[in-house]
């Protein structure tokens, strides 16, 4: 049975040799990328297009046609590819249409070699754009899935290549615009059968949100070369970070039955460690999650314009406006609304029911940095020998399941400082001021205490400006476990202290780095990343004191200082705009539940729920405990 998509959803292939084809109705362009597991299309080689239209495993045509048959064998793709998207643009020059808003919707279908139709997909609601990613094949705990994209581009085949993080997007889609203007025509023909000993291994994969079209989602690391086309092996070394043997295979996917879906193990991604493998595994889950809801919502508004367009019909005509007929068409209409809507609640209970379950494996198996301060991870912790990959910095929901909650990761070293929001607009979670300012500096001492942990002994300084003294009894557990770079500063005085240390680090350091003579700085530096905390701004600042802060923002990141306010906005507004640039550059993070968090890839509003410690619980002070320990103990 045919799978009718709409945008967001997907639907498993039950094969790996495929066609795609296409109907347009007049001529376009067809082409495809190929994406690592981060979705990065790594170079022109990468792109099949009208001037190289073969790549391993994938054929596409040489002319602009009104129809398209792409040939794709999965199982021929290089490893290193995750997903396949297929791109449509119109032609440049001619007479031709700019943009598909002069065309019939598009058509795109995946098929078997025989015809059979496996899902197909209807791209509506393009408008002034003149290229579109239809589809895309990508793999998911081990299998392989299509999804339906219909992500359009007013910019053409140059902005849709650069979004896919093509480094030469502009020079590429001129030699596309060129093979076509050539008229270089040729049939496509199916892959060739592959030899019955030509078994592959291959570890389950899983796809992950690229930076340009997800990013609540943190900045991806950067992604293994691709080995020589004679072979040779990969280099996965990550920049500042030790290498170490290669990891053994990861676990098999469970068997599941025949009808049931796939089931769930924990570090079923790609990655070089099992760090690696189960962060790229928690953003796949936190893309699936968008994508699922995305399809649900799609699905209840295309039902509620159909019951609309529907009873508008019954009320336009005057002979159905009274009497039986029109009754009985309008509960026709009501009924085919309610089926609609019921078989997208049904596909999204589905969906959301697996990544639960996928949920309830990969959370026990987080190692500490990625960990809940509820799991078991904390009570075993010891100070790492080497930097992870990301913290854990709290965790998003939808509302059409809050109860499935996805961690937030954020890379590290940190790119962006964070600011605590203690603002007023949050009083209808907390109705009193002062009791919101006590949490948001308990949750920067949370925020400041994880980090402290994902650090090797020694490696990361807390600093902490809290001028009026205000936020005593929450500093305590830093405080007293003396893992803070020095006494909490307050008064003007101690505020111009901290600003002024902290500010001729990032001198000292940034020439040193521009000179090419990091060996010539002062042999009493400390080379530790470090944090500076303010609470209660602008209490205690003068305007010298509020030019270093936004000079510690923009420069201190890239030489090893971040910065984490903890102030409502209003309250600085006293400065004028001054400080906008300020509160754009740092992310915002609440003290209570909030939905103030956009992804720009499919614009759902997340919910953020910062990090909470389990009543009565004594693990704050054990870890900070045993981060002083590992400190006074050399790392060990």
């Amino acid at each position: 049975m045919t799978a009718e998509l709409v945008r967001g959803q997907n639907h498993p292939l039950p094969g790996t040799r495929l066609e795609i084809r296409i109907s347009a109705g007049k001529p376009i362009v067809a082409g495809a990328t190929l994406g690592d597991d981060r979705g990065r299309v790594r170079g022109v080689e990468w792109v099949a297009h009208p001037g190289a239209p073969t790549l391993p495993g994938l054929e596409v045509s040489r002319q602009a046609a009104a129809d398209h048959r792409l040939a794709v064998d999965l199982g021929a793709l290089p490893g290193t590819v995750h997903r396949v998207s297929v791109l449509l643009a119109l032609p440049t020059g001619g007479a031709g249409p700019v943009s598909f808003r002069a065309l019939a919707a598009p058509f795109v279908a995946v098929t078997g070699l025989d015809g059979t139709e496996i899902a197909g997909y209807t791209i509506t609601d393009l408008d002034a754009e003149s290229a579109v990613v239809a589809l895309e094949l990508y793999r998911r705990q081990g299998a392989w899935k299509v999804r339906a994209v219909g992500q359009g581009y007013a910019g053409g085949l140059a902005e849709m290549l650069t979004d896919q993080g093509l480094p030469e997007a502009r020079a590429l889609a001129a030699a596309i615009d060129d093979a076509v203007a050539g008229g270089l025509a040729r049939s496509v023909s199916a892959p060739p059968p592959r030899p019955a000993d030509d078994a592959r291994v291959r570890t389950a994969t899983q796809d992950h949100a690229g930076p340009a079209r997800t990013q609540p989602a943190p900045p991806p690391g950067p992604a293994p070369a691709d080995p020589p086309a004679t072979g040779g092996p990969v280099d996965y070394t990550h920049p500042g970070r030790q290498t170490t043997a290669p990891p053994p295979p990861a676990p098999a996917v469970p068997q599941a039955r025949p009808g049931e879906p796939a089931r769930p193990v924990a570090g079923d991604a790609t990655g070089w460690s099992l760090e690696e493998r189960l962060y790229n595994q928690v953003w796949g889950m936190f893309e699936d999650l968008a994508r699922t809801t995305a399809a649900y919502r799609s699905a209840v508004d295309f039902a509620d314009s159909r019951r609309e367009q529907e009873l508008d019909k019954v009320l336009d005509d005057p002979r159905s406006r009274i009497g039986g007929a029109g009754d009985a068409a309008r509960e026709r209409a009501r009924a085919k609304h309610t089926d609609l809507v019921g078989q997208a609640r049904a596909a999204l209970d589905r969906d959301l029911a697996q990544l639960a379950a996928e949920a309830d494996v990969v959370e026990p198996a987080l190692p500490p940095a990625f960990a809940a301060w509820s799991s078991p991870v904390w009570h075993a912790y010891r100070a790492p020998m080497e930097i992870p990959m990301a913290v854990r910095l709290g965790d998003l929901h939808l509302p059409e399941r809050t109860g499935l909650r996805i961690p937030m990761l954020v890379r590290l070293p940190l790119e962006r400082g964070l600011w605590i929001d203690s603002g007023k607009a949050l009083t209808n979670h907390v109705t009193d001021s002062a009791q919101l300012r006590r949490l948001a500096m308990d949750t920067a001492v949370a925020h400041a205490a994880r980090l402290l942990a994902a650090y090797p002994a020694g490696e990361f300084q807390v600093h902490v400006i809290d001028p009026a003294g205000s936020a005593t009894g929450a500093l305590a557990p830093l405080v007293s476990a003396g893992v803070l770079a020095g006494p909490p500063a307050s008064g003007a005085a101690g505020v111009a202290a901290v600003l002024a240390k902290l500010t001729q680090r990032v001198d000292l350091v940034q020439m040193a780095v521009r000179g090419g003579a990091a060996d010539a700085l002062p042999p009493d530096l400390d080379t530790a990343e470090q944090l500076l905390i303010v609470n209660d701004f602008p209490h205690g600042f003068d305007d010298r004191a509020v030019t270093q802060l936004r000079y510690l923002a923009d420069e201190g990141p890239a030489v090893g200082v971040h910065l984490m306010m903890v102030a409502d906005r209003e309250d600085a507004a006293e400065y004028g705009p001054l400080l906008d640039p300020l509160w754009r550059a740092l992310l915002r993070l609440t003290p209570v539940p909030d939905d103030h968090l956009a992804d720009p890839w499919v614009g759902h509003t997340w919910t953020y729920d910062p990090p909470v410690f389990p009543p009565g619980s004594r693990i704050l002070r054990q870890v900070l405990d045993r981060v002083a320990t590992a400190r006074r103990n050399g790392g060990r």
